[in-house]
């Protein structure tokens, strides 16, 4: 009997023990990893803007990190931003677009990379044989992809195509000719049009006597003009001068412009950034070389084109000098003469339209 006792005693103090004792506490949460590095220098790389390379490491599945888990309340950091529409930018408003002169065969890769690319370039020309190849399905149907491209600016690739024009010395029927290759080309489906414009080459850059050069250019943007809205009366053309060089003011005067848009400069980067550039985008003979901006209120009347550029930083630098020199389009390339628009550059055409969209 005092056995039995003294064991329900020692059980009574057990089970005092065991109600009066503090309950354990949990195990501590581990710590959140650190982000990685790659993650962190990818989100720097995107706060900075376009322009620079990828990061080196992955980026992360999700913005701001890895994926919540089940069941759990996203916090604002897991959530991805809304996509932000690309807003055309409105007239007298400066920025610069990518335009690129692409003298490739229809069935060349670079065209199947500025078809593939994003923002894509705003500008594309196209050069069937020097302009005198006929621009037939194969070459259609490569205008029609490139034209599918969207911009930074939310709008659609222009294509252009290529006629020369040996100063002005070319006989006008013929140049007139060249321009139908593109603008009437047999079988393309009723006369619609495949193109948006015309790039002409190889342009005088002088008045000549009594504004005969200037108005032999007007009367071929005007043969554009009509040719198009025949085809199409809500086209809206797009015609280029190229003299490669700043060109006379009177190609700008008002009731007798040549053209849209001038390439006013066409050389290598070196040219470009020391002495090659003449100190302007137009002349006159008593002023000399001036901006031109007052000829320009929509900001996209001159395009730069600079080859022999050496690296990405040079391209980038190209493209802001392009700007404050007064271009609205622009485009850099490594590749080097006797052709540097045969080829692709070193870099990929988005870290070029990618930028470009950032300056303005």
């Amino acid at each position: 009997m005092a056995r039995a006792r003294a064991v329900k005693a020692l059980y009574a103090v057990l089970v005092t023990w065991l109600l009066t004792a503090p309950a354990p506490a949990p195990p501590a949460p581990p710590a959140p990893p650190a982000p990685a590095e790659a993650a962190r220098a990818d989100r720097a790389d995107r706060a900075a803007g376009a322009g620079r390379g990828p990061s080196p490491g992955p980026a992360p599945s999700r913005p701001g990190g890895a994926e919540p888990a089940l069941g759990a309340t996203p916090s604002p950091a897991s959530v991805p931003a809304p996509t932000v529409t690309p807003v055309p930018r409105a007239p007298g408003v400066r920025g610069l677009e990518i335009a690129v002169p692409a003298y490739v065969w229809a069935d060349d890769p670079v065209l199947a990379d500025l078809s593939a690319t994003g923002p894509a370039p705003s500008v594309v020309v196209l050069n069937p044989g020097n302009g005198d190849a006929p621009f037939d399905a194969r070459w259609q149907a490569r205008a029609d992809a490139l034209r599918t491209g969207t911009t930074a600016t939310g709008e659609r690739t222009k294509v252009l195509g290529y006629v020369h024009t040996d100063h002005g010395r070319r006989d006008p029927a013929a140049v007139r000719a060249s321009v139908d290759n593109y603008l009437k080309p047999s079988g393309n489906g009723g006369g619609r049009l495949h193109v948006d414009g015309i790039f002409f080459d190889v342009v005088s850059r002088d008045c000549g006597p009594g504004n005969a050069t200037r108005d032999h250019y007007a009367a071929l943007r005007r043969y554009v003009q009509d040719t198009m809205h025949a085809a199409d009366p809500d086209a809206a053309e797009l015609v280029v001068d190229n003299p490669g060089t700043a060109i006379a003011d009177c190609y700008l005067e008002p009731g007798h412009r040549t053209a849209d848009v001038f390439v006013t400069f066409e050389d290598t980067y070196a040219a470009y950034t020391s002495g090659g550039w003449r100190g302007g985008n137009v002349f006159d003979p008593l002023g000399g070389y001036r901006a031109g901006t007052e000829l320009d209120p929509s900001g996209t009347a001159f395009w730069h084109l600079v080859h022999d550029v050496p690296d990405g930083a040079a391209m980038r630098t190209t493209l802001r000098t392009a700007l404050e020199r007064g271009a609205g389009y622009a485009y850099a390339t490594s590749a080097v003469m006797p052709n540097p628009w045969n080829t692709a550059p070193e870099w990929k055409y988005a870290l070029q339209t990618g930028y470009a969209a950032t300056l303005g």
